[in-house]
């Protein structure tokens, strides 16, 4: 994954015609902002959207006054486990008005 999205990155720059040393520089800041975005310990916290994760178990550790180690997580898509219920609004009204 790291390496197909390194490629793109390299072709996008390569397309803006910059030197091999800028264009380098350019493709590993934008790989590094793809880890940001990508790890989950270098995202912005949901809660407060300013503070990275790996600071929030940090301030969590200090409050504890213990380690803390992530074993696992869950990931949420927007939208994910709303399902909507269709309904046939006929039927429905037929069934009540005791029509078949």
């Amino acid at each position: 994954m790291v390496a197909r999205e390194r490629a793109i990155i390299l072709e996008q720059v390569k397309e803006s015609g910059k030197s091999a040393e800028i264009a380098e520089k350019m493709v590993e800041g934008r790989m590094r902002k793809y880890f940001e975005e990508v790890t989950l310990l270098s995202q912005v916290f949901v809660v407060d959207g300013e503070t990275k994760v790996a600071d929030v178990l940090k301030n969590a550790e200090k409050d504890v006054g213990a380690p803390i180690k992530l074993t696992k997580f869950v990931r949420f898509a927007l939208g994910e486990g709303i399902e909507k219920v269709e309904t046939d609004f006929a039927a429905e009204v037929a069934a009540t008005a005791g029509v078949k």
